[in-house]
């Protein structure tokens, strides 16, 4: 018994570890985190209770986020300063939303996350990066938030704009996180690209590395409530890891539109099932 009970746990790990590769990739690839594809796959695919599969996802977004900062830290494609600006407004949020955890329907807050997202997924479509004759921000010129960024013809510096709307955006972010067990990586993305206006693919390195933090500060309350299940982290954890490096990598010599027509379509994915997670009650 105790053999078979092993062998079935040894294909559960390595199915679970291969999906974990795909997800850490598109997480990486698009500065979701892997999370809004864990979640899914955990509950749908192989029925892990919602509240152990968000604990799951928020360790997982944690290696995402290592897993591919250190290969974008190298390319020097983060900004450290906007990630570190934001951060304080996203850590804030995360730990009013795990504090609201037991205050708000979560499904009401589900849905209206969806819809948002969806929304942003549609507009997307229609944003074009900001030229650099554009006037430089006031606020963030003080701050020396604009940067440059390394690209096949040589170096691009860009401007960083709306620095209240980005923070107010990230504060949400955070909140969301807290509240749902997720990274909340979309809406750091659609806060520094739309709002913000940072080029796409230094908006997805910078929120690779703030996400790990953001999910920290919100693990914490899942593993006080032993919401933590190492069994099902561990493979998770790993394959994440390597699918993030591997996502790090082809973004560096990807193009641009193709990553952000990746990113509309998992945005708006994921806002179709935040929804029907919402509608449902299953969240």
């Amino acid at each position: 018994m105790l053999h078979l009970i092993q062998n079935h746990f040894l294909i559960f790990a390595a199915i679970l570890t291969l999906c974990a590769i795909l997800a850490g990739f598109l997480g990486s690839l698009t500065g979701l985190g892997g999370g809004v594809v864990i979640v899914p796959m955990l509950v749908l695919l192989f029925g892990v209770d919602i509240r152990y599969a968000a604990g799951a996802s928020l360790i997982s977004v944690i290696a995402t986020s290592s897993g591919a900062a250190s290969t974008y830290v190298k390319q020097r494609i983060s900004n450290f300063r906007i990630g570190m600006f934001l951060q304080v407004a996203a850590t804030i949020g995360a730990l009013v939303g795990a504090l609201l955890a037991g205050v708000f329907n979560a499904s009401t807050i589900s849905i209206i996350f969806g819809v948002v997202l969806v929304l942003n997924s549609v507009l997307s479509r229609k944003y074009k990066e900001t030229e650099d004759n554009k006037p430089a921000d006031k606020l963030a010129t003080f701050f020396r938030l604009n940067g440059s960024y390394p690209t096949q013809t040589g170096a691009k510096s860009y401007n960083v704009y709306n620095l209240p709307g980005g923070f107010a955006l990230m504060f949400l972010a955070g909140t969301l996180s807290g509240l749902l067990g997720i990274g909340s990586g979309a809406l750091k993305v659609l806060a520094m690209d739309g709002v913000m206006k940072i080029p796409f693919k230094v908006s997805t390195a910078t929120s690779n590395f703030m996400i790990g933090v953001t999910a920290a500060a919100s693990a914490g309350i899942y593993l006080v409530s032993g919401f933590i299940d190492p069994l099902l982290c561990l493979p998770v954890m790993f394959g994440v890891v390597v699918g993030s490096r591997l996502g790090a990598k082809f973004l560096i010599k990807s193009n641009p539109k193709h990553i952000r027509t990746v990113f509309i379509v998992i945005v708006a994915l994921v806002g179709l099932q935040m929804i029907y997670k919402g509608v449902f009650g299953s969240i």
